[in-house]
């Protein structure tokens, strides 16, 4: 047998093993669809029939079953019984590749690290002073209002507060009509609460935040991705589903995307939007990195009615993770709706934290750290763009702002990132993104990367070999 004709029987083997390793450590849950032939051909730069052999390899396993004119889906979970003697057939490697093995690596970075794989800024950009003045100023005020529940639509003076930072990028709402959480996370949370039974379609950019997608199906949702162009959803794949799918909800990033750090065109944005009164779709605009760039970007918040659109924000990536402030802005009926529904789930935000952020803008702190804050992530995301395009790795855009860049280095990136982990460099591959989380030559690269020579020199070294 040639080397040529070994490769080509290895390549389906290859492909449907990663496709089962992510089956049987569910992250690709029962229900999934998988990429059309073409898209996964594409996606993992093989032939055609070498999917179609790899798919066929998944479906005689039992992990994978074909619809007629539907495509390929992930069966129900078999008997653990079965699943057993999978397992001692084939075992798991140790290292599992998935998005709760990236959350816990993120939480063990060092302090002030700069890793690739990193979801948040370097701690040494960060204002600890600023911050601890405002919990200090905070705790010496008069009140008994640290010892009880605050009111379960927020602090009033950071609702006051918010709304006039939001007039600010064109978004029009009264306090009235925003609701603080535990975080954006929370916020999103609420909404999938108050939108979503199972069995429901949501659509999410592909690529997009990964925790998203164990949210969503935890619902009972299914999840439905919509290639993510660099001006925003690519509006022909997005009016092609619409034409068989009825989703419930649009979540998406419309400012500074992660993980590609592109900005949504106000063409796209509009074109968005008259899709979502035609198919009668709720968009919940995730805007928790647009501090990062600014009001020189469209919202597509500012372009609504208030009826389409629910706006979420926050202050973990600009101010620090663990005040977890973040709020909603809807449309006064629906901010009433998620105000009960935050009442009944979590009975109040914290009012400690949210007067420290208030305080904060009010005060215009904020604003002044944000330049700072942008200035540093223009300098380093152009570095690191720099160094990663001269070992040979290619670059979206770059990106004119934000924390990310989203780059192609040409081979699979979860073997990178199991690479990575053995030297202490914590990378986030290019599947973890994706709704079908399957393998791609694809990564997320934060913007301060440049700042850990360690993280620089393995690339570099991964790339020559």
């Amino acid at each position: 047998m040639s080397l040529q004709t070994k490769q080509d029987h290895r390549l389906p083997a290859q492909l449907a093993a990663r496709l089962a390793q992510r089956i049987e450590t569910h992250a690709l849950r029962p229900g999934t669809r998988l990429p059309s032939i073409r898209n996964c051909a594409v996606e993992s730069r093989v032939s055609r029939s070498t999917v179609v052999e790899a798919y066929e390899r998944l479906i005689a396993q039992g992990l994978v079953e074909s619809r007629r004119g539907s495509g390929f889906y992930v069966r129900l979970r078999q008997t653990n019984k079965l699943a057993r003697r999978r397992a001692v057939a084939h075992p798991a490697p140790a290292t599992v590749l998935d998005v709760s093995w990236l959350l816990r690596a993120q939480r063990r970075q060092s302090p002030g690290s700069e890793q690739p794989g990193a979801g948040l800024l370097p701690e040494h950009w960060l204002d600890h002073e600023m911050v601890a003045a405002a919990v200090r100023g905070v705790g010496r005020s008069r009140g008994s209002w640290l010892l009880k529940y605050g009111p379960i639509e927020g602090y009033l003076p950071l609702r006051e507060a918010l709304a006039t930072r939001l007039a600010h990028v064109g978004i029009e709402v009264p306090p009235d009509q925003i609701v603080t959480t535990a975080g954006a996370t929370e916020a999103i949370d609420l909404v999938a609460r108050r939108f979503l039974a199972p069995g429901d379609v949501v659509f999410v950019e592909d690529p997009a935040w990964f925790v998203m997608f164990a949210r969503f199906a935890a619902f009972g949702a299914r999840i439905v991705g919509v290639p993510r162009a660099q001006d925003g959803p690519d509006i022909a794949a997005l009016e092609s589903l619409l034409a068989r799918e009825r989703p419930k909800l649009f979540i998406l990033n419309s400012v500074l995307h992660n993980p590609t750090g592109s900005t949504m065109s106000a063409l796209v944005a509009n074109r968005v939007l008259e899709l979502a009164q035609r198919h009668d779709f709720m968009i919940l605009e995730d805007d928790i990195y647009g501090d990062l760039q600014g009001s020189h970007a469209t919202r597509l918040a500012s372009l609504d009615d208030g009826r389409r659109v629910i706006y979420v924000g926050g202050f973990s990536k600009t101010l620090a993770a663990s005040l977890r402030v973040g709020f909603v802005a809807a449309h006064p009926s629906l901010a009433q709706e998620l105000r009960d529904i935050k009442a009944l789930t979590g009975l109040s935000s914290s009012e400690l934290g949210e007067r420290v952020v208030a305080r904060i803008i009010v005060e215009r702190r904020y604003e002044r750290m944000l330049e700072r804050l942008r200035g540093k992530l223009d300098e380093c995301r152009n570095r690191t763009a720099e160094a990663l395009t001269k070992i040979g790795v290619k670059i979206v855009g770059p990106p004119t702002g934000g924390m990310y860049l989203w780059a192609d280095f040409g081979r699979d990136t979860n073997e990178l990132a199991t690479a990575g982990s053995r030297e202490g460099v914590l990378l986030a591959p290019g599947s973890l993104f994706s709704p079908t989380q399957l393998p791609t030559t694809w990564m997320r690269v934060a913007a301060a990367t440049c700042l850990n020579e360690a993280a620089m020199k393995f690339l570099e070294r991964a790339m020559r070999r």
